[in-house]
């Protein structure tokens, strides 16, 4: 499976609350999408380096993560910082879990993908936009498909849709080699009125069917 350079949403923003953890795939690598106490989110390879146990299965405290394992404690660099079997041993500087650049625009979390990052993300538009989060669809389509279906994404990384009478943008991530997710979000107020987001949250349902149905 091709793996293009870029930056790739992964979650809704407002799915990661502050303190919480989640696992997902890019290209079928397993990443842990996480928020600190403060609000700041990170991307991490989703592995322990000691075990090899989930991060996303773990526990957030302030600016660390927790592996649910064996309680092996990282801070925001991806650094251990602290080993609970051993409390008092000052912990080599060698062991971190990969973590990978991340940037939060649009409702969306981003990514970067491939090689290193300028300080702007391209894909991720101007954080200022004001959106509503609506939802993320999960297809058991590849990501080529569903970006075709959706016409394309621009040099944003958002494609533009009208879905039942309204605009909304929508984000690919490529999870496998024949599975992708849509993060879909409505630019408008955040205060959008609830009976709208409802009907385009039953919308979103009927584009999962149509993508999914399609021939490959």
């Amino acid at each position: 499976m091709d793996e293009p350079d870029g930056w790739y949403a992964v979650a809704l923003g407002a799915d990661i609350e502050p303190s919480t953890s989640a696992g997902t795939r890019l290209f079928g690598h397993e990443l842990v999408v996480w928020r600190d106490a403060a609000g700041a989110v990170h991307v991490w390879e989703d592995r322990c380096p000691h075990r090899g146990m989930r991060l996303s299965f773990g526990f957030v405290r302030g600016d660390h993560i927790a592996c649910l394992y064996h309680g092996w404690r990282y801070d925001a660099a991806g650094q251990c910082r602290f080993i609970p079997a051993h409390p008092d041993l000052a912990v080599s500087p060698m062991i971190r879990t990969r973590t990978f650049p991340c940037r939060e625009r649009a409702g969306l979390i981003w990514v970067r993908w491939g090689s290193p990052a300028d300080d702007a993300p391209e894909a991720a538009p101007d954080e200022a936009a004001p959106v509503s989060p609506l939802r993320s669809l999960y297809l058991d389509a590849p990501a080529a498909r569903l970006a075709a279906a959706l016409g394309g994404t621009g040099s944003d990384g958002l494609a533009r849709l009208d879905l039942a009478g309204s605009p909304v943008l929508v984000a690919v991530q490529p999870l496998a080699a024949a599975a992708s997710a849509a993060h879909i979000v409505v630019p408008a107020a955040p205060e959008a009125p609830t009976a709208d987001l409802a009907r385009l949250a039953a919308a979103c349902i009927t584009l999962r069917r149509t993508i999914e149905g399609a021939a490959p």
